[in-house]
């Protein structure tokens, strides 16, 4: 996990979708190659900035609602991305000092910043596990996970825009229900998902994009989304465009946006 280690697999040499969210969000951690990638899809769907935006703006919530409405401690955040504050832990942790949470990531430029994802409050506990979605059985094995969590007690499992990377090739549902297998009654789990629902020609062309850079996509359907939560009961509102999931957690006045522009299907499910 050293820094150098990173450094030698970072390819710069094309865009990368982390490096690309990064540069929506308007961060600083990015090359010149994702900017131009993020540009061309924004020449094509303009909204991919608020879409990154609402999608943060979810996990905050979705995270706040779990830990003051339903007294979850402990968090799994499978496909962290690059670190971007307030963080999940930070969100978690300023609800309820004692949270602990694991982020999980299968990338180099993830593990040169996962510094920043160990800055714990004293009661708290966090660390970050190179691990790979597509081998769900090595993540709940880690060492490092059953260091900080009790997977006697119930986990949410946080998977904020990982799954439209999960092909069906990859057998995405499986994987999810593996995770949520190995999580006791109480569990959660809170995840949002790109949508071509609201205009099926702009996202044929992001899909495009995507998969010419090297990044195989799947945008789903909220039905198809929707299945990632069978067997699970739903946190009202339900499947819902990301900025209409409980606006009012933050105490922030929901922003006007069209479905459209955010194209994004979250949702919230406790495991009976």
């Amino acid at each position: 996990m050293s820094n150098s280690h990173a450094a030698r697999d970072l390819d710069t040499s094309r865009p990368h979708s982390a490096r690309m969210y990064d540069y929506y969000l308007g961060g600083k951690d990015h090359f010149e190659v994702d900017k131009q990638a993020a540009e061309t899809v924004a020449t094509v769907y303009p909204g991919i900035f608020t879409c990154a935006r609402e999608n943060r703006a979810f996990m905050h919530r979705a995270t706040q609602v779990l830990a003051v409405e339903h007294g979850i401690r402990q968090w799994l955040d499978i496909g962290t991305g690059i670190p971007t504050e307030p963080n999940l832990h930070q969100v978690a942790q300023a609800a309820v000092p004692e949270a602990r949470v694991v982020y999980a990531d299968n990338d180099p430029l993830v593990l040169k910043y996962a510094e920043r994802l160990m800055r714990s409050t004293p009661q708290g506990r966090t660390t970050y596990i190179e691990a790979d979605i597509n081998r769900p059985e090595d993540l709940l094995d880690a060492p490092e996970l059953a260091a900080v969590l009790d997977l006697g007690r119930p986990v949410a499992l946080s998977m904020n825009a990982l799954m439209h990377f999960v092909t069906d090739a990859q057998d995405p549902y499986g994987i999810v229900a593996r995770l949520l297998e190995a999580l006791p009654s109480g569990s959660a789990l809170a995840l949002s998902h790109c949508t071509p629902d609201f205009d099926p020609p702009t996202w044929e062309k992001v899909t495009a994009i995507y998969t010419n850079a090297g990044t195989p996509v799947q945008f789903r359907t909220q039905k198809d989304v929707a299945r990632f939560f069978d067997g699970l009961d739903l946190l009202d509102p339900g499947i819902t465009v990301g900025h209409r999931w409980r606006p009012a957690a933050n105490n922030v006045a929901p922003r006007q946006f069209t479905d459209a522009e955010v194209s994004l299907w979250v949702g919230v499910g406790i495991k009976p």
